[in-house]
């Protein structure tokens, strides 16, 4: 390690190599995706076994992703006392009992036992996420700290790609037996006694999550990760008692955050639900698509970072093609498969409706937008760095709030292909914060980096 990437880690050992931390928080991030894209398969499941409309449907997102808004800075208090290495333990293990809740409320169908066990694993994610995002920022230079989150990023969407294909693979076989037609022909008591056997389908699966989660809590409980010591940094933000407030990369990083992980979870979570809205026959396994596109995007972020592409400027392209796709998803046509046939049907991959094709392109423009946010809003925070990536893991409740905008407006107009459009604003804020937001170092003036 050379001495400019020694002094801009000096929370770190700097006899510590950064392999080691890498693959076991690149471990972590492998869950984070397994966990967080599951829901995408599971809306069009329990809207299925719980008899949901697609408002209540995406109260899936809502009580994972809420969870985030509750348990964010409580999760930063925590690590302040037992640390980030002892924080991620704690969370593997709160991520485990979501997972046994999940037993329960599938032996039961009962969707508000299915929102609990969600909020736990969405309150564990919490505190998993608010450790180790700031420890891939900090073990090594600054300016290729996108370069290292893109790495774990493209973890995590790997697993975004797997999870929906084994869902499908294990729970969703023979779903024609609980088409909409199929249940409508049986009396009360058999529509029951079939919808309990679908939701009995989930109680293998999440037994064997919570045994791996516990596993992992052993894992990384005996693993050699060093613990950061970020009260270390000295800066002239601790002399302000405002805190993190007097830092606007940071908030408008997080409200920017907030606008892309409402987008992001739009386009990984509702492509399942709208694909069935169309009538695509594999809906459970499109977040797939939408996972395909992000590793795809990440790929570029690892290649390109920063040797041919600044942070700054990959959130700009990223924001711009996201306004491109979401124009892509409103206007493009909802039965004719044209686009996907050219692009991926060579090499036998089913297609897609050219709206659902721009949704889940989608995946490629989110796919370097939470790696460039993350040092971008972080930078010079010193001390407040753990409280600045609580107020940041916060902004994941825009994965909460906007899926529900969504879902409501396509409710109210009946056309939920035309309520994409609520991502269009974001889009355009996302893009701001690359061009002029980030640069803002102080909020009575403009300041460059």
């Amino acid at each position: 390690m050379n001495a400019s990437a020694e002094n801009t880690q000096p929370n770190i050992n700097s006899s510590t190599s950064t392999l080691i931390p890498m693959i076991i928080i690149g471990t972590l991030f492998f869950v984070f995706g397994f966990v967080t894209w599951l829901n995408g398969s599971l809306i069009p499941f329990l809207k299925i076994v719980c008899e949901l409309n697609e408002f209540q449907a995406l109260l899936v997102t809502f009580a994972f992703y809420i969870a985030y808004t509750f348990m964010a800075l409580p999760a930063s208090l925590v690590l302040g006392k037992i640390g980030f290495k002892n924080g991620m333990v704690v969370g593997l293990g709160i991520m485990a009992l979501g997972a046994l809740l999940f037993i329960p409320a599938a032996k039961s169908s009962t969707y508000a036992l299915f929102l609990t066990a969600l909020f736990v694993l969405g309150s564990g994610l919490t505190l998993l996420q608010t450790a180790s995002n700031p420890y891939i920022v900090c073990i090594g230079p600054h300016e290729s700290a996108a370069m290292r989150i893109s790495i774990m990023g493209l973890i995590d969407k790997s697993a975004g790609v797997l999870v929906p294909l084994l869902f499908t693979a294990w729970i969703l076989t023979g779903m024609d037996q609980f088409s909409a037609d199929a249940l409508a022909a049986l009396d009360a008591n058999a529509r029951a006694e079939r919808l309990a056997e679908l939701s009995s389908r989930l109680v293998m699966p999440y037994l064997i999550m919570a045994v791996v989660l516990i596993a992992l809590m052993a894992f990384v409980y005996f693993s050699p990760l060093a613990e950061l010591n970020l009260n270390d940094e000295k800066t002239e933000s601790e002399k302000n008692a405002l805190g993190v407030l007097q830092f606007p990369q940071l908030i408008l990083g997080t409200i920017a955050l907030f606008l892309y992980v409402g987008v992001e979870v739009i386009a990984g979570d509702t492509i399942g639900l709208y694909g069935r809205n169309l009538g695509v026959e594999n809906f459970g396994a499109l977040t797939s698509y939408t996972m395909g596109f992000m590793v795809v995007g990440y790929l570029i972020g690892v290649s390109c970072i920063p040797k041919y592409l600044s942070q700054a400027k990959a959130l700009m392209l990223s924001a711009v093609s996201g306004l491109v796709f979401v124009a892509g998803v409103l206007f493009s046509s909802a039965t004719d498969s044209s686009i996907s046939h050219v692009l991926l049907g060579w090499a036998g991959v089913p297609v897609v409706p050219n709206s659902v094709f721009f949704l889940a392109l989608l995946g490629f423009a989110n796919a370097l937008v939470w790696p460039a946010i993350w040092p971008l809003a972080l930078q010079g925070l010193g001390k407040y760095t753990s409280t600045g990536s609580a107020l940041l893991i916060m902004a994941i409740a825009g994965g909460a709030l906007l899926p529900l905008v969504y879902g409501q407006v396509a409710h109210i107009t009946g056309n939920s292909q035309m309520a994409y459009w609520v991502m269009l604003p974001c889009y355009a804020f996302i893009l701001f914060y690359a061009l002029k937001g980030h640069k803002l170092k102080a909020w009575s003036k403009t300041s460059t980096e």
